[in-house]
């Protein structure tokens, strides 16, 4: 039974005792956006965070992406390059989704095929 590979001291009643919480809470919190979206649907809040996320999303990206390549060779050239491209495809489509997408892409390619 269950009881057999668990850890000396842990008993499946332990489990149990962990995983019900977590499922609750896991079903909780995705229910919740679902539920606030009626209630959000015309906040000026919202408005607010639909028009500048996609700005904050991509300058979140590139400073970690700068940042966390500084010592990796090629790092700093391949994250120039993936921003070249992001704002070549954002320029071309107006799409923040796309252009962060084909951004990313473009610099896992640098990465791990290139340098």
């Amino acid at each position: 039974m269950l009881s057999n590979s668990l850890p000396d001291g842990v008993t499946p009643a332990d489990v149990w005792a962990v995983l019900i919480p977590i499922c609750i809470i896991t079903v909780f919190l995705r229910w919740v956006p679902f539920a606030a979206t009626k209630r959000l649907r015309n906040s000026r809040i919202i408005d607010y965070l639909g028009a500048s996320m996609p700005i904050g999303v991509m300058v979140i990206l590139v400073v970690y992406t700068y940042f966390g390549q500084r010592s990796a060779q090629g790092g700093l050239v391949a994250a120039g390059l993936a921003l070249v491209v992001t704002i070549a495809i954002h320029w071309w489509r107006r799409s923040p989704g796309l252009s962060i997408l084909g951004g990313t892409l473009f610099y896992m390619l640098l990465v791990n095929i290139v340098w």
